[in-house]
């Protein structure tokens, strides 16, 4: 997998995203931050 992250296409996402959805993936990227592993991010995103 490619962890490398292309910082203009991320902040262009982000410059579309109003504040609900910008606090939605802060708590998203926060739970995975804790110790859920990008495997189980990536399982609940695909059902």
């Amino acid at each position: 997998m490619n962890n490398d992250i292309d910082i203009s296409k991320l902040l262009e996402t982000l410059s579309k995203m109003n504040k609900s959805e910008l606090e939605a993936g802060i708590a998203k990227a926060n739970e995975i931050l804790k110790g859920k592993t990008n495997n189980d991010f990536f399982n609940q995103n695909k059902k």
